[in-house]
């Protein structure tokens, strides 16, 4: 029989992975806006992008892949058009610090155009159009991954070519939440083979090909040699927009294109952003009104069989915070196990883990 997961409420969880990076040498304010971006996946239901990646974080630092302090520097500064390189620092502190210097100049310049280069791990890009988001921005994102083995086959291929590189859109909507777009161009993202693995579960079908480009439901094909390959979503369609990606964050940046080195313990992320001020843009007097005739038009439409309602973008993440901020997230006994000896390696004890996550801890 499978051990049941462990659930850890949001603050204790918070307290203990802002603990582990501080053990491993982040400032607080660092190590906080971590655990920050890593808890809110969680809660928000993408698991493959929340604390189930500390022990990768701390392994890809002992190695000098992650570096630790401040890593931000400007490459290209032209008002307007920002390249900004990452320094492999921390990705949920310099897409923070990064968004927060690019909504900045939007608010001067009313666009901003951001190429964000070499970059640990960025982690869930729905967090980024939130930050603009919540300032007032509309702002789209396009990612790409280098440094590491290729994830997903062009559609039609039978060996992976690409990453998952995400895409991200999100539109402001004055006094409420707003519209939130953010997947993976892969028909499921890397890390939920992740968590399917770990759980020792199949993944659903036409999601993955084994190392020899036949379909399978073994997730143990994205972690284990000889590796095989995801598939893009909305097959011909997910597989463009993937090529897409490559070249907006990789090739137009020139930081880089997944043809390059490839090392399965950094994950090197490119982001292209734009941003724009819909006041600037002479749009703000019908924004908010427009946003919201296009949901009620959506929304009037009555429900295919077997759903409730129709939902619009980044609204199942909400209601998934709302039900894991009451019931704690769930957190497969393998990866909490990974966690716990991540934080005791870095000298924090079992007695300590145990008070900072609210979770008893065997010795």
């Amino acid at each position: 029989m499978t051990p049941p997961d462990v659930h850890v409420l949001p603050a204790k969880l918070h307290a203990l992975t802002s603990a582990i990076f501080e053990r491993a040498g982040w400032s607080a304010r660092d190590s906080g806006l971590a655990a920050d971006h890593l808890v809110l996946a969680n809660l928000s239901g993408h698991d493959s992008h929340g604390v189930g990646m500390v022990p990768r974080y701390i392994l890809s630092a002992r190695n000098g892949l992650l570096k630790t302090g401040d890593t931000l520097t400007t490459v290209v500064d032209a008002g307007a058009l920002l390249t900004l390189d990452g320094g492999l620092g921390l990705g949920q502190v310099v897409g923070h610090d990064a968004m927060a210097i690019a909504i900045d100049r939007a608010r001067q310049h009313g666009v901003t155009v951001l190429s964000l280069r070499n970059t640990h791990h960025l982690g869930r890009i729905g967090h980024w159009g939130e930050q603009a988001a919540a300032a007032g921005l509309v702002s789209m994102h396009y990612v790409n991954v280098i440094g590491r083995p290729a994830l997903v086959a062009p559609w039609g291929g039978s060996r992976a070519r690409f990453s998952t590189n995400p895409v991200c859109v999100a539109y402001p909507r004055p006094g409420q939440e707003p519209i939130v777009l953010d997947f993976a161009t892969s028909r499921i993202a890397h890390g939920k083979t992740r968590v399917a693995w770990k759980r020792g579960v199949p993944v659903a079908d036409d999601n993955l090909l084994d190392s020899e480009g036949h379909p399978t439901n073994d997730p143990s094909v994205m972690w284990t040699e000889p590796l095989g390959a995801l598939l893009p979503f909305g097959d011909h369609k997910g597989y463009g927009l993937a090529m897409m990606c490559e070249l907006l964050a990789g090739g137009l940046s020139g930081a880089g294109t997944i043809p390059g080195r490839t090392d399965w313990n950094v994950i090197d992320n490119n982001m292209l952003c734009v941003l724009i001020d819909p006041a600037k843009l002479g749009g703000a007097e019908t924004q908010a009104a427009e946003a919201e005739r296009v949901i009620e038009w959506v929304r009037s439409t009555p429900p295919a069989e077997g759903f409730d309602r129709v939902r619009i973008p980044g609204e199942p993440e909400r209601e998934m915070r709302a039900q894991r901020s009451a019931t704690g997230t769930p957190i497969d006994p393998t990866t909490w196990g990974e966690i716990v000896a991540t934080a005791v390696s870095l000298g924090i004890v079992r007695e300590d883990v145990a008070a900072l996550s609210g979770v008893a801890v065997p010795g």
